[in-house]
């Protein structure tokens, strides 16, 4: 899991409750100031046991290995930096999609290192990296239904909301509508999403975690002491994981 504002990629014993770092800066900057979200961010795991991270300081998602050790996968879009890759999501025909907000960039969208114009959702297929998404100020988190058929975004701000799209062949988007929207203000804003066996999304917000119907129900909140950035499903989709401020949470599921 990543440690943002620490800048590490650290693991979790559930066997011994021991925490280890395996990757220092990485975001990819050496030194970067607490105070910004340069750190890596969100991960997925690929077919062959690597883990894809985002690294928002330099704009990358890289392949690693369970020892921090790195690879380069996806960096530029048309020969332009990516803005800062922050969460990302396999659909079920494989092809990779992942969100690029500008938070890693010092001056977000009025950073003079920013080269892209658009703050993106990406789907990258068969090589080839397209934007599917160009009209949202700050994507965040992604996930899909469990047909494949409804994608879930959460934009953090200014509008703070989570948008279903249904998805058509290759990767096409239509029929926006907006799935929660919150009130408030950062830093509380819709951030990490996932979605479980029975087509239910959590989704990361103000007052913690929600979990909604794909109806659009809001079947229950988990309340946390702190923010709550992402969360992940382990031991065969059992085990929850939140990762708030400064602590990793667990707990347990009935749905897979």
């Amino acid at each position: 899991f990543s440690d943002v504002r620490g800048d590490k990629v650290r693991t979790y014993d559930p066997k011994t409750g021991k925490v280890t770092v395996i990757l220092n800066d990485s975001g990819g900057m050496k030194n970067a100031p607490p105070d910004g979200n340069f750190g890596s961010n969100a991960m997925v795991t690929d077919k062959d046991g690597s883990i894809l991270v985002t690294r928002m300081a330099i704009g990358t998602i890289e392949r690693m290995d369970d020892k921090g050790n790195l690879k380069p996968f996806l960096s530029r879009y048309e020969n332009k930096r990516l803005n800062s890759p922050n969460d990302l999501v396999f659909a079920k025909d494989g092809a990779l999609w992942f969100t690029d907000p500008p938070f890693g960039l010092a001056k977000m969208d009025a950073d003079p290192t920013k080269q892209l114009k658009f703050n993106a959702v990406f789907r990258y297929a068969g090589g080839k990296l397209t934007p599917v998404i160009t009209d949202l100020k700050t994507p965040n988190g992604i996930g899909f239904s469990p047909d494949g058929k409804t994608l879930y975004v959460s934009n953090s701000m200014p509008q703070m909301a989570v948008y279903a799209y249904d998805v058509g062949p290759g990767g096409k988007v239509s029929n926006r509508r907006t799935f929660i929207s919150y009130p408030g203000t950062a830093p509380d804003v819709p951030d990490g999403l996932k979605v479980d066996s029975a087509g239910n999304v959590w989704t990361s917000g103000p007052g913690g975690v929600r979990i909604i119907s794909p109806q659009g129900k809001v079947l229950g909140q988990i309340k946390i002491p702190e923010i709550v950035a992402n969360i992940a499903f382990a031991e065969d989709g059992r085990t929850v994981y939140l990762t708030g401020s400064t602590s990793l949470y667990r707990l347990h599921s009935k749905i897979a």
